[in-house]
């Protein structure tokens, strides 16, 4: 970053604000806790439209050794959870905290549980072009709310679509290996520094707030970092 781009404007134009402040953020696609995190960060940023976040995803797989292929979801939640059971109780929590946020998940709909490489690959290539946050949303939406199987690469391609990418670059680049040894490295250096479960947020590049954190203390984080009590 430039010297030149070392504030943000507030909300109404009038002048500078605060400096911008990074806000990387660990997740898995599959995750429904990332799902129900962005979603109240959101509320958050909405609430504080002049908030300071240049906001970076980065990639970190809950199931690296997933098959290429994933796996039929029954049978995932068979090994994981000891059958139907064990799932809905380890799902209820999730269910009511989505209910919270004002999000549906439509768990009954999905059949497969994908390898999210290809995901992350598509995320990755989405923020070179600048379009990032619209794949991490149609990533979540697609997966628990659609039902769709997003280690596919006909549905990756028209997502690709949807948030304005070439959905015909993307197939080819989906077809090859382009990417894969680093989206890998960089979900291998996050667990090397210590991170072990997602959603993590990371604020300025040296304070970690884990899991799903309610849209009150993130307006409460973005007025501490505009007063410059967190620093």
């Amino acid at each position: 970053m430039s010297d030149q781009t070392d504030t943000v404007e507030t909300a109404d134009g009038t002048g500078p604000s605060v400096p911008p402040v990074r806000l990387d953020i660990l997740s898995d696609p599959i995750c429904p806790w990332c799902f129900i995190g962005k979603t109240m960060l959101d509320q958050a940023l909405a609430q504080v439209p002049d908030h300071p976040f240049t906001i970076e995803w980065h990639p970190f797989q809950l199931n690296p050794d997933m098959p290429a292929g994933g796996m039929d979801r029954r049978d995932y939640l068979e090994a994981k959870f000891g059958g139907q059971q064990g799932a809905v109780k380890a799902y209820l929590p999730v269910v009511e905290k989505a209910a919270e946020a004002g999000l549906t998940i439509d768990f009954e709909a999905m059949e497969r549980t994908p390898n999210t490489l290809d995901a992350h690959r598509l995320i990755h290539w989405a923020g070179i072009e600048g379009h990032q946050q619209e794949a991490v949303d149609a990533l979540f939406r697609a997966y628990f709310q659609e039902g769709r199987d997003i280690g596919d690469h006909e549905v990756l391609g028209d997502i690709a679509d949807t948030i304005g990418l070439d959905a015909a670059v993307v197939r080819r680049l989906l077809d090859s290996d382009a990417d894969k040894d680093d989206i890998r490295a960089r979900d291998a250096h996050s667990r090397k520094m210590g991170v072990t479960s997602v959603p993590t947020f990371i604020v300025a590049g040296k304070h970690a707030v884990p899991g799903a954190q309610p849209a009150e203390l993130w307006v409460k984080v973005i007025e501490e970092l505009k007063s410059g009590a967190l620093a």
